[in-house]
């Protein structure tokens, strides 16, 4: 096994975190990216062992038009800077990996001036997709290109051109000769040319043991890019959506549906997030606040290699505007969120989640088995030689008690609360308080851990209230009862009221996995892929659906938020 199969990620956009100026002037470096040496020893203590940075290096404006791959943004500091950034972080044993974004460039790019510059006689012109010298763009440098996303700002690369291939992977291994990074997380990697990702495949191989290669993709079978020849993992965007609605529905069915699909597609270890620097910040998207809790105990326990936005340990919020993602990225002072382990009930838990996860093998190499499914409760296993650890969540508002399968042994421990239950005839009967959770260990199994230390709270409102630390031992049942209680509660900045159980909603939420009473889907022949629109896409991807089983409203809703046109590509390319 490598270091990122029990990896637990702390996800930075560094522009927007050290609050860089929107544009590049290209002008003397400012060491913006040394203000973030603070927020390692930060990482490390909410129990974070790896580190996913960028976009890195010299761009334009948000990092994504790259200018030269080479040189760490002048907005952030010199490449000096960002090596001893990634010293400083391995010094602490966090694994640090990179922003690829290798799909397209800025038009400060080299190769698309020479390009300006020489017009036809550019030794680069092969470098970019379909360049055309009758055509022209909103920029009148006399020709056009293809481009990513309709946006002329960003030059679509020919990864295709063995030229282009060598570059990218001669970047890899400056990479890692100059900064010792670990990874790459490949931007856009759902319309990367799969040769192009062998190629990179390879040179990961080369340049150092474990270097781990994880990909963008959005929707599609998950398994056509990781795989031996491609990418270790990619990102799960079907889990992340499932969390987050499943909770605002009571619609645990949603989530369990969601592991099964993606179980069906192998053994994949993917890179779980409940937000990113694209979507909406957690904390938002919740409809109950109080949801926190239960959201964050499945997203370090199910199957996957979990990943937290930074800030959104803080329970910050971030709302996705039409026409900018700043919101989503902003500038923070680690100062502000001094203490915020001891002081901010969210943060604790998630600084206790990732010491569970660490000190328990199963969450990380454990197969998955449903144990109890309802609306409003959850219960699953994860087992690895003979270790079978249970987890419960309960998303209402009231406590709930749920009798599960065990495993092989007497007596289980709640990791996050203390409490003990024995095993009656193979089974646990324990009561999970409303909005909240527990990981079962057996207590043979337990004897290695730490306590964990959670918060009980002092004050409230907000996830910002001062609080007391309260250390959970075996022996203080009362005690154990009250920190579960605080917990709980502690991480809920607001509460909503929610429907009783069985309502037509609910019902309805359930049967969104039943057969959709719609039309048929109809399929579209006699192009390719690439000949297809948008629509025709759509229509042909529901159509590979329809083959392989119902179609729900919500697959059906799903396509049809997917109107990018080399996304939908490889997805239909997907259906085997």
């Amino acid at each position: 096994m490598s270091w990122y199969n029990e990896a637990i990620f702390y996800h930075i956009y560094p522009l927007g975190l050290t609050g860089a100026p929107k544009e590049n002037d290209y002008g003397t470096p400012v060491h913006r990216l040394n203000t973030l040496l603070p927020w390692i020893d930060h990482i490390k203590e909410i129990g974070c062992t790896a580190l996913y940075i960028g976009p890195l290096f010299e761009s334009v404006g948000h990092g994504y038009e790259t200018t030269d791959y080479k040189k760490l943004d002048s907005r952030l500091g010199t490449n000096e800077d960002l090596k001893n950034f990634v010293a400083a972080c391995h010094e602490k044993g966090i694994r640090v990996i990179f922003d690829g974004v290798f799909n397209h460039t800025g038009r400060d790019f080299f190769a698309f001036k020479d390009i300006q510059q020489n017009r036809e006689n550019s030794r680069y012109v092969n470098w970019y997709c379909n360049v055309n010298f009758c055509g022209n763009t909103e920029y009148n440098d006399g020709f056009s290109y293809e481009n990513w996303g309709g946006y002329n700002l960003l030059a679509k690369l020919n990864q295709r051109n063995p030229e282009v291939q060598n570059y990218i992977c001669d970047v890899v291994r400056f990479w890692v000769s100059e900064f010792d990074v670990d990874g790459i997380r490949l931007d856009a990697a759902d319309v990367l040319d799969f040769d192009f990702m062998k190629a990179l495949r390879r040179t990961a191989s080369e340049v150092k043991a474990d270097f781990w290669l994880m990909g963008e993709v959005i929707h599609g079978d998950y398994s056509r890019w990781v795989n031996g020849e491609t990418l270790h993992s990619v990102t799960n965007y079907a889990l992340h959506k499932a969390l987050y609605s499943g909770h605002n529905d009571h619609n645990y069915f949603e989530i369990a549906h969601t592991v099964k699909y993606l179980l069906n597609m192998g053994n994949l270890d993917l890179y779980n997030f409940v937000d990113n620097h694209d979507v909406e910040r957690i904390h938002t998207k919740l409809t109950n606040k109080a949801h926190f809790a239960p959201v964050h105990i499945l997203l370090y326990t199910l199957p996957g290699i979990p990943s937290i936005y930074y800030g959104s340990e803080f329970a910050i919020e971030g709302r996705k505007e039409q026409f900018s993602d700043a919101s989503l990225r902003p500038a923070l002072n680690l100062a502000d969120y001094a203490d915020a382990v001891k002081k901010n009930p969210c943060t604790a838990l998630i600084a206790a989640l990732g010491k569970i996860r660490q000190q328990t093998p199963a969450l990380s190499y454990g197969s998955y088995t449903e144990l109890q499914l309802t609306n409003r409760q959850y219960a699953f296993a994860r087992n690895l030689d003979g270790v079978s650890v249970i987890v419960t969540v309960n998303n209402d508002d009231n406590d709930a008690s749920m009798n599960v399968p065990a495993g092989n042994t007497s007596e289980y421990i709640g990791t996050l609360t203390g409490q003990h239950v024995k095993v009656q005839d193979g089974r646990i009967n324990v009561t999970v308080r409303g909005n909240f959770g527990e990981i079962w260990v057996p207590v043979n199994a337990a004897a290695e851990y730490e306590p964990v230390k959670v918060q009980t709270e002092e004050e409230k409102p907000g996830c910002q209230a001062a609080v007391e630390t309260t250390e959970v031992t075996p022996d203080s049942d009362t005690a154990q009862e009250d920190v579960q209680e605080d917990v709980e509660t502690a991480c809920t900045c607001e509460t909503v009221e929610v429907q009783p159980e069985n309502t037509p909603s609910e019902k309805n939420n359930t049967e969104n996995f039943q057969e959709a009473p719609n039309e048929p889907v109809k399929t579209v022949s006699n192009k390719s892929p690439e000949e297809m629109t948008v629509e025709e896409l759509q229509t042909a991807i529901l159509g590979k659906m329809a083959n392989n089983g119902p179609v729900t409203d919500q697959m059906r809703k799903t396509v049809a938020d997917n109107i990018w046109h080399d996304s939908l590509v490889n997805w239909l390319k997907s259906f085997r």
